[in-house]
């Protein structure tokens, strides 16, 4: 594997089924079934087995040496990034760190970050190596996530200046953010999903089987459009949760609620980006839920245990892949894909669409109850959303004038 020692291996063996992975560490092999088929998976699992060897066999070292003598036992930053996702898994323990942020991190760390700088020295990477690493990224990448991996290597060394690894820390180039925006969609077209969702149910994908397989593994329901589609759009738009939510919503999170003057659904979600508050739906979102319990009811899957989205999918990491792969059909047949400015669109573009026609259409409504709902900052709605709101979308409040009484 690029970036990692010969030592360690990954193979397989005529008994069984999985990929195993050895690496030589402290004197000894060690050896360890990753329990999957998958190469790349595997791959990534004897980053994180050598990595954990590492900092079992060099971190008490490190732990005790002295300045003096710390230039004998230097860690590799492959090592220095275990430990500190070692730390940073303690904190989302403490609640202190999202779990959601921890998997972006490691997922950082494994697609690009250990590859480059794994076994280097940590007193090796200096400001020539990151913009290098900066250069290469940003060929395939935004300037915002070309930032991101950089946020990634800065917390490592500056885990192994705090443990005396590294003197100080080393200039990091400076990357001007170019924000794009998310691409909210026009009422108009979000009407166009939903009726082009509604048509292409129980169709077939127009690509063959073999074509699809390359880009999601598998064939889901023979690869035709499922009504959950549809459903999802309109239950975004009128919630405001995040296309994460959609694979992690049972029923047993939602509770129907009927005032005297309002009906909607109240969402008690599992932590989002440390947000735990419960979310209120607008109306639209109840009878899109009723449709859906009436239709899984059908297929026993109306448990409060049961997924809302394509509950027969036990996986929910896949499960959230053909809903991404659903949204893309539908947006392809629209040739809404690409908003007016030429950004892709894509599940996320429906969270920005609930929360611009909040700022649009909603009567007095505030930024803080807004961000607090759709459990987000008010900085983020001012920055992200807001933004794209022009003056010609909120004409009459620009035109309407003061009525004086006497």
């Amino acid at each position: 594997m690029h970036g990692y020692p010969s030592k360690l291996a990954v193979y397989k063996i005529t008994a069984s089924k999985y990929w195993q992975v050895r690496c030589w560490v402290a004197g000894r092999t060690h050896k360890r079934s990753t329990k999957t088929t998958s190469l790349p998976i595997a791959q990534r699992f004897a980053r994180w087995f050598y990595e954990d060897l590492l900092v079992k066999q060099l971190a008490p070292q490190a732990a005790v040496q002295t300045a003096a003598s710390a230039t004998k036992h230097q860690l590799t930053f492959g090592a220095l990034a275990a430990q500190v996702y070692a730390d940073e898994q303690a904190r989302v323990e403490r609640g202190e760190f999202g779990a959601g942020s921890l998997r972006m991190f490691r997922n950082r760390l494994d697609a690009q970050v250990l590859p480059r700088f794994g076994m280097m020295l940590a007193n090796n990477i200096d400001y020539a190596a990151l913009q290098e690493f900066s250069r290469t990224l940003s060929v395939k990448y935004s300037t915002t996530t070309v930032s991101h991996y950089l946020i990634v290597v800065r917390k490592v060394l500056a885990h192994a200046v705090r443990i005396g690894q590294l003197e100080q820390l080393p200039e990091f180039p400076k990357i001007k953010i170019k924000a794009a925006s998310r691409g909210a969609f026009t009422p108009t077209e979000y009407w166009q999903l939903l009726r082009a969702a509604r048509a292409l149910r129980g169709q077939k994908h127009p690509n063959s089987k073999q074509d699809l397989r390359k880009r999601i593994k598998q064939c889901y329901n023979d690869h035709t459009m499922s009504p959950d589609i549809a459903w999802a759009i309109g239950f975004m738009v009128n919630s405001f949760i995040r296309p994460g939510d959609l694979t992690k919503i049972r029923h047993r999170h939602i509770e129907l609620v009927r005032g005297s003057t309002n009906t909607y659904l109240r969402l008690t979600l599992p932590e989002t980006k440390l947000h735990t508050a419960p979310i209120v739906t607008l109306y639209p979102a109840v009878r899109i839920y009723q449709q859906i319990v009436q239709h899984q009811a059908q297929h026993n899957r109306a448990k409060p245990n049961d997924y809302i989205f394509l509950p027969d999918i036990t996986n929910r990491n896949y499960a959230l892949t053909v809903l991404s792969f659903m949204f893309n059909w539908v947006l392809q047949h629209t040739g809404l894909k690409l908003n007016p400015h030429g950004h892709p669109r894509s599940l996320y573009s429906l969270r920005h669409s609930a929360i611009t026609f909040r700022l649009l259409y909603g009567q007095g409504i505030d930024l803080v109850t807004l961000a607090r709902n759709a459990r987000t900052s008010v900085e983020v709605i001012n920055n992200h959303y807001a933004s794209t709101v022009t003056g010609e979308q909120n004409i009459a409040m620009l035109q309407s004038r003061r009525t004086h009484t006497t």
